[in-house]
């Protein structure tokens, strides 16, 4: 396969694979003519949509591809004529969307532009869609606003008749274990086997090729349920799944955490075990408590990301029952799963790929995630749904 290039230079280096979306919006970021005030980029997980967001705020804001210093302080994410709105929740408050629309009618402090990025826009209930749809039909005339979506389809039709859509390609494995290679100096053995385990989700991918410990547990998981023999191994199996998700949410969320504190610290003069004035005290709970709620979202995550490994374990196995070999994402369990496809039909094989994406939706709306990782793991063994 042919290796895709890489955009060109700051700001656009890490846009990978996405050569006809740079090329747009580096036309309309020095075209007034070719710019529109509402973009919507979508693309699956993974595939760039924030990375490319943030390129184009900053070619935007700088006031030419000379002005590497400004572009360089946007892509950081401290340049004040940018805002980036995530979410570490299920959905966008209402009171986030308020601030942001209220925010998008200041004009530029430094830049050409003020810029506003939304990103997980899919998250925004009607409500929330409804307090952004007047600030994105009557913007400023210097303030941009760029929203990142799986597909258009994720956003009402009236935000979406305001916007223009730019769709960002599918990347291939090769493309991101080559970015990998580049941006981490890792070994292409395991970039490749990291972009293969991530699906070409680029970050995720980032984050197994630099962690040991990530790769090791998510082995251990999958080696786990394909040595899943009987009913009576399902609770313990289950139980580790839990714990597993866990220790990688714990890993992902402890030294962000120690960073905020330390920098919150820093930015009200205080050195650390100093005593705390009372003001002071309430906000640093306040931003204890924004981290624990983090957290739980982080421990759903991870098992959200648990159950897509073994979604494509399990898509491997119905691509051997259907006798193709190509294309494996998880070829290092090629015997196992060829047992496991030799001994099950593929009726059993789609019936536990059902029950996995039940058991996603599941968790996504509170449900214990034992049980009902107890009750997927039955239908593992069974080929029966409980």
């Amino acid at each position: 396969m042919t290796g895709t290039s890489f955009a060109p230079a700051v700001p656009w280096g890490d846009a990978l694979g996405q050569e006809a979306a740079v090329d747009a919006l580096r036309q309309a970021a020095s075209d007034p003519s070719k710019l529109t005030h509402g973009w919507l980029i979508t693309g699956p997980p993974g595939s760039g949509r924030s990375t490319l967001a943030t390129a184009f705020a900053a070619a935007l804001i700088a006031e030419g591809e000379h002005d590497v210093a400004t572009m360089k302080q946007v892509l950081a994410g401290t340049h004040p004529d940018l805002t980036i709105l995530k979410t570490e929740g299920t959905v966008i408050a209402i009171k986030a969307a308020r601030e942001l629309a209220a925010r998008s009618y200041y004009a530029p402090s430094l830049g050409r532009y003020r810029v506003i990025i939304v990103e997980d826009a899919d998250r925004m209930p009607e409500r929330t869609s409804n307090v952004l749809l007047k600030a994105l039909e009557e913007p400023p005339e210097r303030t941009v606003w760029v929203l990142c979506a799986p597909s258009e389809a994720d956003l009402l039709p009236t935000i979406r008749s305001r916007v223009r859509t730019l769709r960002l390609r599918e990347l291939e494995t090769g493309d991101v274990a080559r970015l990998l290679v580049e941006r981490t100096g890792a070994d292409p053995a395991i970039a490749e086997q990291s972009a293969r385990h991530a699906q070409r989700h680029i970050g995720m991918a980032q984050r197994l090729v630099t962690n040991d410990a990530a790769r090791e547990r998510r082995d251990e998981t999958m080696r786990d349920v394909l040595r899943l023999r009987g009913v009576g191994g399902v609770v313990d199996v289950a139980s580790r799944i839990v714990q597993v998700a866990n220790d990688d949410a714990k890993a992902l969320t402890a030294e962000r955490d120690e960073a905020e504190q330390a920098a919150f610290m820093r930015s009200v003069g205080l050195a650390d075990g100093a005593k705390l004035p009372p003001v002071v005290r309430s906000q640093l709970t306040a931003l204890k408590k924004e981290q624990e709620q983090r957290a739980k979202r982080s421990v759903r995550d991870g098992l959200d990301r648990v159950l897509t490994d073994l979604q494509s374990l399990y898509r491997d196995i119905v691509m051997l029952q259907l006798g193709r070999e190509t294309d494996i994402i998880n070829s290092e369990y090629l015997d196992e799963m060829r047992r496991i496809s030799e001994a099950k039909s593929a009726t059993h094989t789609l019936t536990v790929l059902e029950h996995l994406s039940e058991t996603r939706d599941a968790l996504g709306h509170n449900v214990q995630p034992a049980l009902a990782l107890e009750s997927l793991l039955v239908t593992v063994i069974t080929g029966r749904k409980p």
